[in-house]
């Protein structure tokens, strides 16, 4: 029997990063496999495309925060889970969760799989704006995560344990992988290149990224290491670092500014440190996952997320978070010891192999499949 399988994300960008491998390797493995995300970013929806995969555009907005909008997301949503009739969907990042999971009760599907993908800004910041959002985000994931037969993932055990510990899921629903898998071939370790050592800082350009935090340690270490930056912002998010300050950054010299870059293993390759001071409510940052694959040393925050790659003192150094004296002493540290750095390297490509290979993440998430699907069908029998 062929099952049908839908993947629901709002963001196309992140789907092909992070989930159209994994899309991939369920068509392989014998799924019916469709894609629906938003419609609003045309690079990412062709790539979705050009794989082959049937892709139903939504009109998702990543940041939307209208009443109208957001109904007609959740209509089109319906809709689509009425007329696809998905076996099995799978839901990743929150509005697709708490969106997905409403409509998979009216259409009655089969069986749902949640991705919690970090606990973002909203479960870490603070103040009683944030205070009232979270409120309102534990009651809607209180109410989608208990679907009938259904698994919801977690990339690091502090997500998963804050969600059981407050009620949110039971602990059997829970399911621990970690991260969304890297390709070991694809990102593999090159030897340092000469000349002064580069930091490279990749990824989302948000404030709660730790891209301040970075700025302030390349101020402080100037002239001891080549401070880089390489990565995006996002249009209406008002956590996005804007473009003005980074040509400030750069024209000053205090950083460099490389842009958004689609060959990160060239990026590693031509970096000796890889840094990111996070304070964002992180799952596993695939960036850490890809430095240690590639065999850099990794300075980060001591944070969910960050600190279930990093191994203090084996292959990086771990920082409290927002603390930028001790960001500051641990590049340092590493810049200036370049056998720690290599050796710490070594480790990260080690740990990446042996726990975040994208073979080992893809395997375990298809038998999350396999094991819903069986449940199902054996309680069909009675």
């Amino acid at each position: 029997m062929t099952y049908r399988l839908l993947y629901l994300v709002n963001i196309p960008r992140f789907f092909v990063t992070h989930r159209l491998l994994l899309a991939l390797a369920a068509r392989d493995s014998g799924y019916d496999v469709h894609v629906a995300t938003s419609m609003y970013d045309e690079p990412n929806v062709q790539r979705i495309r050009e794989a082959g995969l049937p892709f139903p555009p939504l009109p998702l907005r990543q940041h939307s925060t209208s009443p109208l909008h957001e109904w007609q997301a959740l209509r089109a949503i319906y809709r689509l889970y009425q007329e696809l009739r998905p076996d099995i969907v799978h839901q990743i990042t929150i509005k697709s969760i708490l969106y997905g999971s409403a409509a998979a009760r009216l259409t009655g599907v089969r069986a749902v799989v949640n991705a919690v993908s970090g606990m973002g800004y909203v479960f870490v910041a603070d103040g009683p704006k944030f205070a009232l959002i979270r409120s309102a985000a534990k009651l809607a994931y209180h109410a989608a995560l208990r679907y009938p037969h259904s698994r919801t993932i977690f990339q690091n055990p502090d997500d998963r344990d804050y969600f059981v510990q407050h009620g949110l899921i039971d602990s059997e629903r829970a399911i621990l992988i970690k991260g969304s898998g890297v390709d070991m071939d694809t990102f593999r370790p090159q030897q340092e290149p000469d000349g002064l050592p580069v930091v490279l800082f990749a990824g989302r350009l948000l404030w709660q990224k730790g891209v301040g935090e970075f700025v302030e340690a390349a101020r402080r270490l100037q002239g001891r290491a080549r401070f880089v930056i390489a990565g995006f912002g996002e249009a209406g998010n008002p956590a996005s670092v804007p473009p003005d300050k980074l040509d400030e950054w750069q024209r000053s010299g205090v950083i460099e500014w490389w842009g958004q870059r689609a060959d990160m293993p060239a990026v590693f390759a031509q970096s000796h440190i890889v840094c990111l001071p996070s304070s964002y409510g992180e799952g596993i940052p695939k960036v850490l996952i890809e430095a240690a694959a590639c065999g850099r040393a990794i300075v980060t925050t001591d944070s969910p997320g960050c600190r279930e790659i990093t191994r203090h003192g084996e292959n990086g150094l771990l920082v409290p978070v927002g603390d930028a004296d001790a960001l500051c002493a641990a590049l340092a540290e590493l810049i200036e010891d370049p056998a720690r750095r290599q050796q710490m390297g070594a480790a990260g490509r080690r740990i990446a192999e042996s726990e975040f290979s994208l073979a080992q993440i893809n395997a375990q998430t298809l038998a999350v499949y396999r094991t819903l699907l069986a449940e199902k069908s054996s309680h069909n029998l009675y």
